[in-house]
């Protein structure tokens, strides 16, 4: 990566990070919150994943946990950017590729043309 600092997305589960690793093709680090985040946990990822230090970016479903978890790493995380997908599909991990392809590749994050 040319001494560029390290992507990082955070998402809630497991099954929204699986969907991404599908869809990207460069060298990004997701993590999995697990819904929202408590201050040691937070203080934990901040420490071992050097947020402060990163491109961050938040990609959280589009309900009421979601949107917690927005608020709380907005808070913390005052440079991270978020990934917003259509109010419709509700969950990340349910959202179409396409959909997903295009929101990331919005953000210079590199896709698998095949989802495009």
């Amino acid at each position: 990566m040319d001494g560029e600092p390290d992507k990082i997305i955070i998402v809630e589960g497991k099954t929204d990070k699986q969907q991404l690793e599908k869809i990207i093709t460069e060298e990004v680090t997701i993590i999995c919150t697990h819904g929202t985040l408590g201050v040691e946990r937070f203080d934990e990822l901040l420490e071992v994943y050097q947020l402060d230090d990163h491109d961050v970016y938040i990609m959280a479903d589009e309900d009421e946990a979601g949107w917690k978890l927005r608020k709380q790493l907005q808070r913390e995380l005052p440079h991270a950017e978020h990934i917003y997908i259509q109010k419709d599909y509700k969950e990340v991990a349910t959202t179409p590729e396409d959909e997903l392809a295009y929101a990331l590749l919005s953000k210079n994050i590199e896709v698998n043309p095949i989802f495009l």
